[in-house]
C-alpha cells in the first residue's frame, strides 16, 4: 500500500507517494496558480491522480491522501479554515476530493505535517520530537507519542509567537516581541544589516556584497572567516534562539527537537554544541540524566510530503 501526501505552499504545490516504509519514492511538483476554491480542489485531486497514473499506481493501493497547508483546518471536517498567504476561507477540501476518489482525506498544518516527517523518518523509536523551522517566520510542530498536538481547533503549536521580549519589536501577528522576530532566518539577516553598517570593516561586507545581497548565510561565512563582528551577531542571535527553545523544553521536555530551515543549515557542530549549552543553562530540570537534544532536520522540503502522506497513519 501506499499514501499519497500534498504539501501546499505559497509558491509551488508538491505531491508524493509514500510507501509503507514511510520512504518517499516518487514526486510531483506545480506551481501554484489560485483561481478560486473550487478550482484548486480540482487540482489538488488532479495531482493526486496524476501522481499515481505516471507511476501506474492504482487506486486501490492507496490506503490514504493527506495534505498540509499553510494556516489552520478541521480534519474532523475535512475543511480548511484559513491559509496564509493563499485566499481560502473554509474550503471543503474532503469533499471536493470524494465527488472523484472515495479514500480517506486527511488535513494537516504544514508546520504539524514537516514535524510528523522528521518524526517518523528519525529511525529511533521516540515517543516526542518538536520540530522548529527557521525561516522568514519561525514555524514548529509538535509531536507527542506520535501525535499532533494542534490544540482543540487547530491553531495550536505556533511556537513562533511565543513572547521572548517583553514589549519588544512588533510582530506581523499584532504583538510584541514574539520570538520568530528575534530567532528567524529573517531576523538575522536584520541583525547583520545592523551589525554590518556599525563595523563597516567586517568581512561581513566582502562576504556578502553589500546590504541589500545580505542573506541567512552571510554572518555564518564572516564569522568563520575569523570576523569579530560576525561573531558576536551570532552569539546574540543563538541567545535569543535558546531562549524560545528553552521554553520549549521547559513545557514539553521533548527526547528531541530538530531545527530545520535556511539557517539551520549554517548551524556546524560546534556552534549546535554552544547551542545546547544555552539551552541547557536555561532548562528546569537540567540535572536530569535525560535531557532534550538538539539536533538538524534531516528531510529538508520532504519532511511535509512525507509528513502530510502519514496523517493518516499517526490518526
Amino acid at each position: 500500500m501506499y499514501y499519497v501526501g500534498i504539501d501546499v505552499g505559497g509558491t509551488n504545490l508538491k505531491a508524493g507517494l509514500v510507501d509503507e516504509s514511510y520512504r518517499l519514492v516518487a514526486t510531483k511538483k506545480m506551481p501554484l496558480q489560485f483561481v478560486s476554491m473550487e478550482q484548486m480542489g480540482e487540482t489538488l485531486v488532479d495531482m493526486a491522480l496524476g501522481l499515481l497514473e505516471e507511476n501506474h499506481i492504482e487506486r486501490s493501493q492507496v490506503a490514504s491522501v493527506g495534505m498540509g497547508f499553510p494556516g489552520s483546518v478541521d480534519n474532523r471536517r475535512g475543511m480548511v479554515i484559513k491559509t496564509v498567504n493563499i485566499p481560502i476561507r473554509f474550503m471543503p477540501v474532503a469533499e471536493i476530493f470524494h465527488r472523484r476518489w472515495d479514500v480517506p482525506v486527511h488535513l494537516g498544518n504544514d508546520a504539524d505535517c514537516a514535524a510528523l516527517g522528521e518524526y517518523y523518518h528519525y529511525g529511533e523509536k521516540l515517543e516526542s520530537l518538536i520540530l522548529v523551522t527557521l525561516g522568514t517566520g519561525i514555524g514548529t510542530g509538535i509531536i507527542l507519542h506520535g501525535k499532533i498536538q494542534s490544540g482543540c481547533n487547530g491553531f495550536g503549536g505556533e511556537g513562533g509567537h511565543i513572547v521572548i521580549v517583553h514589549g519588544g519589536e512588533l510582530c506581523t501577528c499584532g504583538r510584541r516581541g514574539c520570538w520568530e522576530r528575534y530567532a528567524s532566518a529573517s531576523a538575522l539577516v536584520r541583525q547583520t544589516k545592523t551589525a554590518m553598517e556599525a563595523n563597516p570593516g567586517s568581512a561581513m561586507w566582502q562576504v556578502s556584497g553589500g546590504l541589500e545581497q545580505v542573506d541567512g548565510r552571510t554572518v555564518f561565512a564572516a564569522m568563520r572567516s575569523g570576523d569579530a563582528a560576525a561573531k558576536a551577531v551570532l552569539e546574540h542571535y543563538l541567545d535569543y534562539l535558546a531562549e524560545g527553545l528553552a521554553n520549549f523544553i521547559n513545557i514539553f521536555q521533548p527526547e528531541v527537537i530538530a531545527l530545520g530551515g535556511g539557517v539551520s543549515h549554517g548551524l556546524d557542530e560546534d556552534l549546535l554544541a554552544s547551542l545546547q549549552s544555552k539551552v541547557l543553562d536555561m532548562c528546569f530540570g537540567r540535572e536530569a540524566e535525560r535531557r532534550t537534544k538538539l539536533v538538524r532536520a534531516r528531510l529538508g522540503n520532504d519532511a511535509g510530503i512525507i509528513g502530510a502522506a502519514l496523517l493518516g497513519v499517526s490518526g
